[in-house]
Order: structure tokens, then sequence, then C-alpha cells
């Protein structure tokens, strides 16, 4: 049996269905900057538990966004970083970034503060 066509109304929608959420962005942005482990995410995104860490990275392998590389040595090491299709959404990521900035600046004016700055800021 032939499964039914996949309609949306709008692109946005098939973007965010992929990487929507609240963390998925934020987990991508930093693999923008390269291979991180478990524990590097974590302290990046310290509001997220480790069980939610897990789930959205195990979603965006199952998507083909991010690859999970195993080393097989003791202790054992695990890195994450984004495929050739998951590279393709720096640009938007990195959009999203300048927006935030720009977004904080304007409504919170001195009273708002971002404490995660790119390496490269020009990027």
């Amino acid at each position: 049996m032939q499964e039914p066509i996949k309609v949306y109304n709008t692109a946005v929608e098939a973007l965010l269905e992929v990487i929507g959420g609240k963390w998925k962005p934020v987990i991508l942005f930093h693999l923008t900057f390269g291979k991180k482990r478990n524990g590097e995410l974590l302290k990046l995104i310290p509001a997220i538990t480790q069980k939610m860490l897990t789930q959205q990275l195990n979603e965006l392998i199952e998507a083909g966004i991010i690859l999970r590389i195993s080393h097989h040595q003791i202790p054992p090491k695990v890195e994450y970083e984004l495929t050739e299709y998951g590279w393709s959404l720096k640009e938007i990521l990195h959009l999203m970034c300048r927006w935030g900035d720009m977004h904080v600046e304007k409504v919170y004016g001195d009273r708002g503060k971002i404490l995660f700055k790119p390496p490269n800021s020009n990027d």
C-alpha cells in the first residue's frame, strides 16, 4: 500500500517538523562550531535535562541531521556532529542567533544578557 502524500501549507512547516521545538535549534547551533560530547552540550545548555538532550539528539540522528560517533576506547567516548545535510542549516541557525541578539537589545536593552557568544560573530 502506498504511503499518503505529505502536504504542508508552507515549507516553514516542513523545517519546523525537523528542527522545531525549544532545544533542537539550540543543539544544532552549538554543533555548527564543531563536534560536541554529551557533557559539553549539557554545559552549553544548562537548562536542558539529560533525558531531554538524549531524546532530542536521537530525533536529530533519526532525521539525518546529526551523526553519533562512538569511539571504541576506555573510558567510552561519544561525540555528535552535523551531517552534510545538517550543515545546510548553518546559515539559518546563525541568522536566528543574530535576530535573537537584536531582539534582546531592542526589548531589554541593558537589562538583557546573552551568555553564549559565538567564537566568530561574523559567521
